[in-house]
């Protein structure tokens, strides 16, 4: 079921990158937003953005790795129009690194703000959606979720998790009205490189941050892929041709891809990176 004309969305992470690509993309559709983020003056410049484009928006800071805050996220958008009709688990940060090597307690920062955030946000809203019979479950998780890269262990766990929540999700609520869309994209530009926490033994936030510049869909054309995507009723959101590409030969002949094919893709981009 497509999105209403102008949505009630509610955006984690909308502070900046894709979560801010989101809003202005909703802003378009005139949506009314609850942008929330961990850095409330990024939210509330990503609000201005939201207004000066033609959407609405409040704003909250919300730390999605404890339940409470997010379930003050309803409260706060039932307060602010009545309910929600999309939520977008989108607040996310990295952590790189060989397992063993990675610190336990960047372990347990990444699995509270990408796994539990997003556990949090479909526990919040889903029962609501339920009851009224319609909304709109949009969790970001990552190809990275769907190919495990070496070095990458941490943050192929959270997002692996996601799509396994999301896919769970759509089952449980086939044929209640609510839809569910996870949004598995490759590289673009954001932030996380430089706000993550990285231990790897290969490539740098230099080389990542590279490559997702030079990436032609970037976190716009993400956004509206997305959006397209949830509006299609499609479970899956993958709108980089790269992520596609793999997620189907992993599909095809997984130990191949696992043993040949991940190493030295990973070993090109880090090349192709370094220039």
């Amino acid at each position: 079921m497509p999105l209403p004309h102008a949505p009630r969305a509610v955006v984690t992470g909308a502070g900046s990158g894709l979560g801010r690509a989101f809003c202005l993309e909703l802003a378009q559709r005139k949506a009314r937003i609850l942008a929330a983020d961990i850095d409330l003056a990024s939210a509330e410049e990503t609000a201005r953005l939201v207004r000066a484009a033609g959407g609405e928006a409040v704003t909250r800071r919300c730390d999605v790795s404890v339940a409470e805050e997010v379930e003050a996220l309803a409260a706060a958008v039932d307060e602010a129009y009545g309910g929600a009709d999309l939520v977008i688990n989108n607040a996310g940060v990295g952590v790189g690194g060989p397992i063993g090597k990675v610190p336990l307690s960047d372990w347990r920062w990444i699995l509270g703000v990408n796994l539990w955030g997003v556990v949090h946000g479909c526990h919040v809203f889903v029962p609501r959606f339920k009851e009224r019979g319609s909304g709109h479950v949009l969790n970001v998780a990552s190809a990275a979720g769907l190919l495990a890269a070496p070095d990458m262990g941490p943050y192929n766990v959270t997002k692996s998790g996601v799509v396994a929540l999301s896919e769970t999700l759509a089952a449980e609520l086939d044929g209640t009205g609510v839809g569910v869309t996870v949004l598995c994209p490759t590289f673009f530009k954001t932030n996380i490189a430089r706000s993550g926490r990285t231990h790897a033994e290969r490539g740098s936030p230099d080389d990542l941050e590279k490559l997702m510049d030079r990436a032609k869909v970037q976190a716009p054309d993400v956004a509206r892929f997305a959006l397209e995507s949830a509006d299609a009723g499609r479970l899956y959101a993958l709108p980089h041709g790269d992520g596609r590409w793999m997620w189907r030969m992993k599909r095809l002949m997984p130990e191949t891809f696992q043993s040949f094919i991940v190493p030295r893709s990973v070993a090109f981009a880090i090349k192709r990176a370094k220039g």
